[in-house]
Protein backbone atom coordinates (compact mmCIF):
# COMPACT_ATOMS: atom_id res chain seq x y z
CA UNK A 1 0.00 0.00 0.00
CA UNK A 2 1.62 3.36 -1.27
CA UNK A 3 1.17 6.34 0.81
CA UNK A 4 -0.47 8.73 -0.12
CA UNK A 5 -2.15 6.30 -2.54
CA UNK A 6 -2.02 7.46 -5.83
CA UNK A 7 -5.38 7.25 -7.34
CA UNK A 8 -6.42 9.42 -4.17
CA UNK A 9 -8.22 12.58 -4.94
CA UNK A 10 -5.81 15.49 -4.59
CA UNK A 11 -7.53 17.71 -2.20
CA UNK A 12 -7.52 15.14 0.67
CA UNK A 13 -4.12 14.41 -0.15
CA UNK A 14 -3.30 17.88 1.08
CA UNK A 15 -5.77 17.96 3.75
CA UNK A 16 -3.81 15.26 5.33
CA UNK A 17 -0.17 16.00 4.07
CA UNK A 18 1.01 15.90 7.37
CA UNK A 19 -0.11 12.67 8.23
CA UNK A 20 0.72 10.77 5.45
CA UNK A 21 4.36 11.41 7.39
CA UNK A 22 3.39 9.48 10.87
CA UNK A 23 4.93 6.19 11.19
CA UNK A 24 2.21 4.13 11.91
CA UNK A 25 0.69 4.84 8.82
CA UNK A 26 4.33 2.72 7.78
CA UNK A 27 3.22 0.31 9.99
CA UNK A 28 -0.41 -0.01 8.86
CA UNK A 29 0.58 -0.14 4.98
CA UNK A 30 3.23 -3.13 5.60
CA UNK A 31 0.62 -4.95 7.82
CA UNK A 32 -2.08 -4.53 5.30
CA UNK A 33 0.35 -5.74 2.63
CA UNK A 34 1.29 -8.98 4.51
CA UNK A 35 -2.64 -9.96 5.82
CA UNK A 36 -3.10 -9.79 1.83
CA UNK A 37 -0.77 -12.59 1.24
CA UNK A 38 -1.86 -14.50 4.05
CA UNK A 39 -5.62 -13.75 3.78
CA UNK A 40 -8.26 -12.73 1.63
CA UNK A 41 -8.89 -9.05 2.47
CA UNK A 42 -11.24 -6.55 1.41
CA UNK A 43 -12.09 -4.23 0.10
CA UNK A 44 -9.25 -4.76 -3.18
CA UNK A 45 -6.19 -2.81 -2.99
CA UNK A 46 -7.32 -0.21 -4.93
CA UNK A 47 -10.94 0.38 -3.57
CA UNK A 48 -9.87 0.63 0.18
CA UNK A 49 -9.96 4.54 -0.38
CA UNK A 50 -12.93 5.01 -2.59
CA UNK A 51 -14.66 7.14 -0.29
CA UNK A 52 -12.50 9.57 -0.46
CA UNK A 53 -11.75 9.47 -4.03
CA UNK A 54 -15.86 10.05 -4.62
CA UNK A 55 -15.93 12.63 -1.88
CA UNK A 56 -13.20 15.56 -2.40
CA UNK A 57 -12.36 16.89 1.11
CA UNK A 58 -13.74 20.48 -0.36
CA UNK A 59 -17.21 19.39 -1.49
CA UNK A 60 -18.08 17.09 1.75
CA UNK A 61 -21.35 18.56 3.33
CA UNK A 62 -22.47 15.14 5.10
CA UNK A 63 -20.47 12.39 6.84
CA UNK A 64 -21.90 8.92 7.43
CA UNK A 65 -19.46 6.98 9.93
CA UNK A 66 -19.31 3.36 9.44
CA UNK A 67 -17.59 0.89 11.75
CA UNK A 68 -15.45 -1.87 9.41
CA UNK A 69 -16.16 -3.76 6.46
CA UNK A 70 -18.62 -5.93 4.85
CA UNK A 71 -16.15 -9.18 5.04
CA UNK A 72 -17.96 -11.37 2.28
CA UNK A 73 -16.66 -12.30 -0.82
CA UNK A 74 -17.16 -9.38 -3.27
CA UNK A 75 -19.85 -7.16 -0.81
CA UNK A 76 -16.98 -4.29 0.27
CA UNK A 77 -15.58 -1.48 -2.18
CA UNK A 78 -14.57 1.17 0.30
CA UNK A 79 -17.75 3.09 0.88
CA UNK A 80 -19.47 2.51 4.39
CA UNK A 81 -23.17 0.61 4.29
CA UNK A 82 -22.54 0.20 0.35
CA UNK A 83 -22.06 -2.67 -1.71
CA UNK A 84 -21.17 -3.50 -5.24
CA UNK A 85 -24.57 -3.61 -7.44
CA UNK A 86 -24.68 -7.07 -8.08
CA UNK A 87 -24.28 -7.99 -4.40
CA UNK A 88 -27.58 -8.99 -2.30
CA UNK A 89 -28.42 -6.21 0.53
CA UNK A 90 -26.78 -6.96 3.67
CA UNK A 91 -29.30 -7.11 6.70
CA UNK A 92 -27.96 -3.19 8.26
CA UNK A 93 -28.23 -1.75 4.52
CA UNK A 94 -31.57 -2.95 3.95
CA UNK A 95 -32.85 -1.35 7.01
CA UNK A 96 -31.62 2.27 5.66
CA UNK A 97 -33.97 1.27 2.81
CA UNK A 98 -36.54 0.54 4.89
CA UNK A 99 -36.08 3.96 7.14
CA UNK A 100 -35.26 5.92 3.72
CA UNK A 101 -38.59 4.72 2.56
CA UNK A 102 -40.57 5.74 5.42
CA UNK A 103 -38.77 9.14 5.63
CA UNK A 104 -38.76 9.91 2.23
CA UNK A 105 -41.30 7.90 0.56
CA UNK A 106 -38.80 6.80 -2.31
CA UNK A 107 -39.24 3.53 -4.28
CA UNK A 108 -37.24 0.79 -2.92
CA UNK A 109 -33.82 0.61 -4.69
CA UNK A 110 -32.43 -1.42 -6.83
CA UNK A 111 -29.25 -2.09 -5.61
CA UNK A 112 -27.17 -1.64 -2.75
CA UNK A 113 -24.05 0.66 -4.20
CA UNK A 114 -24.50 3.84 -2.76
CA UNK A 115 -22.43 5.88 -5.26
CA UNK A 116 -25.03 8.54 -6.46
CA UNK A 117 -24.53 9.70 -2.75
CA UNK A 118 -21.05 10.25 -2.73
CA UNK A 119 -20.91 12.63 -6.03
CA UNK A 120 -23.32 14.80 -4.30
CA UNK A 121 -20.97 15.62 -1.11
CA UNK A 122 -22.18 12.79 1.01
CA UNK A 123 -18.54 10.77 2.58
CA UNK A 124 -19.54 7.59 3.44
CA UNK A 125 -16.35 6.57 5.59
CA UNK A 126 -15.44 3.31 7.46
CA UNK A 127 -13.78 3.94 11.31
CA UNK A 128 -11.20 0.51 10.01
CA UNK A 129 -11.02 0.65 5.98
CA UNK A 130 -9.74 -3.15 5.55
CA UNK A 131 -10.80 -6.32 7.09
CA UNK A 132 -10.19 -10.31 6.79
CA UNK A 133 -12.78 -12.61 5.10
CA UNK A 134 -15.18 -13.66 7.35
CA UNK A 135 -13.53 -11.91 9.91
CA UNK A 136 -15.31 -8.72 11.30
CA UNK A 137 -13.05 -6.45 13.45
CA UNK A 138 -9.63 -8.36 12.30
CA UNK A 139 -8.01 -5.58 11.40
CA UNK A 140 -9.11 -3.05 14.13
CA UNK A 141 -6.75 -1.63 16.65
CA UNK A 142 -3.55 -2.04 13.74
CA UNK A 143 -3.41 2.17 13.05
CA UNK A 144 -6.54 2.67 10.77
CA UNK A 145 -8.54 4.27 13.65
CA UNK A 146 -5.58 6.38 13.68
CA UNK A 147 -6.17 7.42 10.41
CA UNK A 148 -9.76 8.29 10.36
CA UNK A 149 -9.49 10.43 13.73
CA UNK A 150 -7.37 12.32 11.14
CA UNK A 151 -9.61 12.48 9.02
CA UNK A 152 -12.68 13.71 11.13
CA UNK A 153 -10.56 16.21 12.85
CA UNK A 154 -9.43 17.58 9.20
CA UNK A 155 -13.48 17.78 8.95
CA UNK A 156 -14.39 19.37 12.07
CA UNK A 157 -11.38 22.17 11.64
CA UNK A 158 -13.27 23.09 8.79
CA UNK A 159 -14.89 26.44 8.91
CA UNK A 160 -18.06 25.67 6.83
CA UNK A 161 -20.76 23.66 8.54
CA UNK A 162 -20.83 20.17 8.47
CA UNK A 163 -23.60 17.40 9.39
CA UNK A 164 -22.51 14.14 10.56
CA UNK A 165 -24.63 10.93 10.72
CA UNK A 166 -23.70 8.80 13.94
CA UNK A 167 -25.45 5.37 14.07
CA UNK A 168 -24.67 3.37 16.83
CA UNK A 169 -22.30 3.61 19.72
CA UNK A 170 -18.91 3.02 17.45
CA UNK A 171 -19.45 6.33 15.39
CA UNK A 172 -20.69 8.26 18.53
CA UNK A 173 -17.99 6.96 20.29
CA UNK A 174 -15.27 8.11 17.58
CA UNK A 175 -16.25 11.58 16.77
CA UNK A 176 -17.09 12.15 20.73
CA UNK A 177 -13.24 14.14 21.29
CA UNK A 178 -14.08 16.37 17.82
CA UNK A 179 -17.87 17.28 17.89
CA UNK A 180 -17.50 18.96 21.21
CA UNK A 181 -18.16 23.16 22.20
CA UNK A 182 -15.17 23.88 19.38
CA UNK A 183 -17.21 22.60 16.53
CA UNK A 184 -20.23 24.11 17.20
CA UNK A 185 -21.01 25.16 13.54
CA UNK A 186 -21.60 21.59 12.83
CA UNK A 187 -24.43 19.53 13.63
CA UNK A 188 -24.82 16.34 14.63
CA UNK A 189 -27.34 13.95 14.25
CA UNK A 190 -27.24 10.31 16.09
CA UNK A 191 -29.47 7.02 16.64
CA UNK A 192 -29.01 3.24 16.87
CA UNK A 193 -27.06 1.51 14.28
CA UNK A 194 -28.76 0.20 11.52
CA UNK A 195 -27.89 -3.12 12.38
CA UNK A 196 -31.27 -5.74 12.99
CA UNK A 197 -30.01 -6.13 16.69
CA UNK A 198 -30.73 -2.21 17.41
CA UNK A 199 -32.38 -1.05 14.56
CA UNK A 200 -35.75 -1.38 16.15
CA UNK A 201 -34.76 0.81 19.49
CA UNK A 202 -34.71 4.07 17.46
CA UNK A 203 -33.12 3.72 14.28
CA UNK A 204 -36.80 3.33 12.90
CA UNK A 205 -38.33 6.75 13.16
CA UNK A 206 -35.39 8.87 13.32
CA UNK A 207 -35.82 10.24 9.61
CA UNK A 208 -32.41 11.16 8.75
CA UNK A 209 -32.57 11.95 5.14
CA UNK A 210 -35.17 14.41 5.97
CA UNK A 211 -33.10 16.24 8.45
CA UNK A 212 -30.25 16.72 6.07
CA UNK A 213 -31.72 17.91 3.61
CA UNK A 214 -34.07 20.41 5.55
CA UNK A 215 -30.29 21.24 7.51
CA UNK A 216 -28.63 21.60 4.14
CA UNK A 217 -31.67 24.26 2.75
CA UNK A 218 -30.96 26.26 5.83
CA UNK A 219 -27.11 26.12 5.18
CA UNK A 220 -27.96 27.87 1.84
CA UNK A 221 -27.05 24.41 0.24
CA UNK A 222 -28.19 21.97 -2.22
CA UNK A 223 -30.26 19.24 -0.90
CA UNK A 224 -29.13 15.64 -1.42
CA UNK A 225 -30.94 13.63 -4.08
CA UNK A 226 -31.40 10.03 -2.08
CA UNK A 227 -33.05 8.47 -5.23
CA UNK A 228 -30.15 5.43 -5.43
CA UNK A 229 -29.43 5.12 -9.35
Amino acid sequence: MTLPPPQLEESWKEALSEEWKKPYLQKLAAFVAKERTKFPVYPPKNEVFSAFEHTPYDKVKVVIIGQDPYHGQGQAHGLCFSVRPTVPLPPSLKNIYAELHEDLDLPPPPHGCLQSWTKQGVLLLNAVLTVREHEPRSQNGKGWEEFTDAVVAALVAREEPLIFVLWGKAAQEKCRHFLDAKSQQHTILMAPHPSPFSAHSGFFGSRPFSKINNLLKTQGKEPIDWTVK
